[in-house]
């Protein structure tokens, strides 16, 4: 039987939406193993001056839990 955990976490980049997914999923790989899925929750950016100036994205990560694996 598989069982799956779910994190919600917030990523931001300057450059897009596209970038801030990316790096908060690269971020979050440093710390969590077995990633598997990724949902997109909100998408939000920072207005300054008339333009964008930071792209916010806020993700429900799933990974799989294994009872397995070395402590």
């Amino acid at each position: 039987m598989n069982v799956e955990k779910h994190l919600k976490v917030t990523g931001n980049s300057k450059v897009s939406w596209k970038d801030a997914i990316v790096k908060t999923i690269q971020e979050a790989s440093q710390s969590l193993q077995y990633l598997s899925e990724v949902t997109i929750l909100e998408q939000k950016a920072k207005i300054e001056d008339d333009k964008i100036s930071e792209y916010f994205v806020t993700l429900d990560l799933t990974f799989l839990i294994d009872r397995n694996r070395d402590n």
